[in-house]
């Protein structure tokens, strides 16, 4: 017999749920954007209209619909939903799991889904401990995580289930989250009386970074900081900014989208785009990147892809640095940016980058060759009575004629490896 009274409480629980979680779809029908993983057609959704799913691995940021999609799957495939935490469930969790799942499956022949959350974050024993109960079908794992699988899942593990790719969303898919949010009477503010600014429903619908639930938690927040007028809330632009106080920009310095956008900012300045470079150098900067990593890859980027090209580069991409390093942020910001304009319209030369590269593969493979004898000194009679020294050409003896002899090992005589193309300090 249900106890009345935790009926009541459960139900003031629900009704006092974030509203992200009050809005949190139930069906696919509900469920708004990620068309290219799950809309019709797609091998997920022919799988899960077949009742015929598999283990699968949500990749994507947050606020993209991982839970809430694993939750949808099992519930439209009639599966027990077990889900566990890569943060906070440990190996015996797992087997407990495990156990529960087993006894299902033996005694109402009912599939598990078991739902790791942040499944990055279980170390390789407890990935381990996972793989044989996938394997063998006791449950159909979904791992759900915010880091490249190809990094942060074992390769067994990786290879027996789907990885499923799941994108920011874009801003018409909020917008519509956000009007059934206003509209909904069971789990939203249909019967509130509340309407959202135009302007406050572009900056909520931008300014999210395609996160659902930041947009949902940021107009939460903004319509109980709002006054009922004349028993309607309106909600205005100002109110939403001051939800947000500064927009979330995704930066993790350890995970993959740090190396994306680094890796943007350098191509940039490779293609001579100053456009480009200063808006991926701020969008680093905003979120909090250390100024000096900046600086560091400007010094690196100096010698690799501008080099000989400009000799001015190195020197003032050292500049950089030491006043990133004396004066700090926010005024380096200004130093920062006047380097990466320019480093990226001066002229560029890859050549000494590529002729070390060269030389080091030739190296590895030639590995001891003897230095040749007349490169080395003689400062000793025994070392001048065995060659040493004899036939070396003073350079400066031999004006305009200093290399015209062997400066290498025997058996790489004659081998060249910087061929400059754009180098305007050196004599053909």
């Amino acid at each position: 017999m249900t106890d009345l009274f935790d009926t009541a409480l459960q139900k003031s629980i629900d009704e006092e749920a974030p509203l992200a979680d009050r809005m949190r779809p139930r069906t696919l029908a509900e469920f708004v954007g990620q068309e290219k993983a799950i809309g019709q057609g797609t091998i997920l959704r022919r799988a899960i209209d077949n009742d015929e799913v598999f283990s699968l691995l949500f990749w994507g940021p947050p606020g993209t619909g991982k839970t809430t999609l694993a939750r949808i799957i099992a519930a439209q495939t009639k599966s027990y939903f077990e889900a566990l935490s890569g943060v906070m469930s440990n190996k015996e969790d797992l087997l407990t799991a495990i156990a529960a799942a087993t006894d299902r499956r033996k005694f109402h022949h009912q599939r598990t889904i078991l739902f790791v959350d942040e499944i990055h974050r279980w170390n390789k024993a407890q990935q381990d401990a996972l793989l044989p109960y996938v394997e063998n079908g006791t449950v159909t794992l979904i791992g759900a995580t915010t880091e490249n699988p190809s990094f942060e899942v074992i390769s067994p593990l990786l290879s027996r289930c789907k990885v499923i790719v799941l994108e920011r969303l874009q801003p018409k898919a909020l917008e519509q989250v956000v009007m059934q949010a206003l509209q909904n009477d069971e789990h939203g503010y249909g019967k509130k009386f509340v309407e959202l600014e135009p302007a406050a429903l572009e900056l909520l619908t931008t300014a999210s970074n395609g996160d659902a639930r930041t947009a949902l938690n940021t107009l939460e927040l903004a319509i109980k900081a709002t006054t009922y007028v004349k028993k309607k809330k309106i909600v205005t632009l100002k109110t939403v900014a001051d939800a947000f106080q500064s927009p979330l920009l995704m930066h993790d310095k350890k995970g993959e989208e740090h190396y994306n956008i680094i890796s943007a900012f350098i191509k940039s300045m490779r293609g001579s785009n100053p456009d480009g470079a200063l808006y991926w150098l701020d969008r680093m900067l905003e979120a909090g990147e250390d100024p000096l990593f900046l600086a560091r890859r400007m010094v690196i980027f100096a010698s690799e892809d501008v080099s000989m090209a400009d000799s001015q580069a190195l020197p003032l991409a050292m500049a950089c640095f030491d006043a990133c390093d004396r004066i700090g942020m926010p005024e380096c910001a200004i130093n920062l940016a006047h380097v990466v304009v320019y480093l990226s319209t001066c002229s560029k030369s890859n050549e000494t980058y590529t002729a070390l590269n060269a030389v080091k593969a030739d190296v590895q493979q030639t590995l001891n060759q003897p230095v040749p004898l007349h490169l080395r000194n003689a400062p000793t009679k025994l070392m001048k009575e065995l060659g040493y020294h004899q036939g070396y050409k003073y350079s400066h003896d031999h004006p305009g004629n200093e290399g015209k002899q062997s400066y290498l090992p025997d058996q790489l005589a004659g081998k060249v490896w910087y061929h400059p193309q754009r180098n305007p300090f050196i004599h053909e």
